[in-house]
């Protein structure tokens, strides 16, 4: 398996190489050139701030997916969310303590699956406040969201945190094969697959999924532009590609989910 995790700082490194995985540096703090980065060949780095890690993902399939074993599973974790090996809950006081409870291998139950995603967050567990912070009036205009859980779905969660409505105007530019399935997902699911985490078993299931999202993206820059406010528009490009994520592997492919462990490196040794 080969596990690329994503930082933005630039004492990272050694403590990625301590776990095993490759270190990928990505934003203007990384000074070090022993990082990966994804400022070399065609890139898409200056959209970095707006991209979020699919920089990185662009990076990987403009200049090396073709050079990664297709018979081996590839997969991406960030400096703050690592794939665990056990659901149990615990601390970690170093990096060897952390280091014993993240996948190196893919358990063999999970062989028969083609990706693996995090463990779903289900939109519809939040705490009412914090749909009301975020807008009131569409609670006040829509009062059926306090009392039927269904109703929170994940446009209803897009529409609150990205902007009203911008989810519509990005899926009218998805193709017609995926269009209607998208807007279904949506418009129904209650949870999706959280982080832009995600394992492939081969390069060629990536590099599917890569021909997909990004000329939606594209097509979505003439739409929102980058002169954009606010973190939850500012990311719009990678919080739609969240969600997308979530429908996508589950239509084309055979999925299963581990639990992420949440842990800042930074805070360990």
């Amino acid at each position: 398996m080969k596990m690329y995790c994503l930082t933005i700082h630039d004492d990272h490194y050694e403590k990625i190489k301590k776990i095993n995985y490759t270190p990928v540096g990505l934003g203007k703090n990384i000074s070090s050139i022993k990082f990966l980065q994804d400022t070399s060949g065609k890139n898409i780095s200056h959209k970095n701030p707006y991209y979020g890690e699919y920089s990185f993902h662009y990076w990987l399939w403009k200049n090396e997916i073709k050079n990664l074993n297709n018979e081996d599973w590839i997969g991406f974790c960030q400096y703050r969310k690592f794939w665990a090996n056990t659901n149990e809950e615990k601390q970690y006081n170093n990096i060897n303590e952390l280091n014993q409870n993240l996948i190196q291998t893919i358990p063999k139950e999970l062989d028969k699956f083609e990706t693996i995603l995090g463990e779903p967050l289900f939109i519809n567990q939040f705490k009412l406040t914090k749909f009301f912070k975020k807008n009131l009036l569409k609670i006040a205009l829509n009062p059926k969201l306090l009392l039927d859980k269904n109703k929170r779905n994940i446009k209803f969660h897009f529409d609150l945190m990205h902007g009203e409505g911008n989810l519509n105007k990005a899926m009218l530019l998805l193709d017609i094969n995926d269009r209607n399935d998208f807007n279904d997902f949506v418009n129904t699911e209650v949870s999706f697959n959280p982080h832009n985490m995600f394992i492939c078993k081969s390069n060629k299931i990536l590099n599917d999924y890569y021909n997909v999202i990004f000329p939606w993206l594209e097509r979505c820059e003439k739409i929102f532009g980058f002169n954009l406010q606010g973190y939850g528009l500012k990311r719009i490009y990678g919080f739609l590609a969240e969600r997308f994520m979530s429908f996508w592997f589950q239509k084309y492919t055979k999925t299963s989910t581990l639990p992420i462990i949440f842990k800042d490196i930074s805070d360990l040794d």
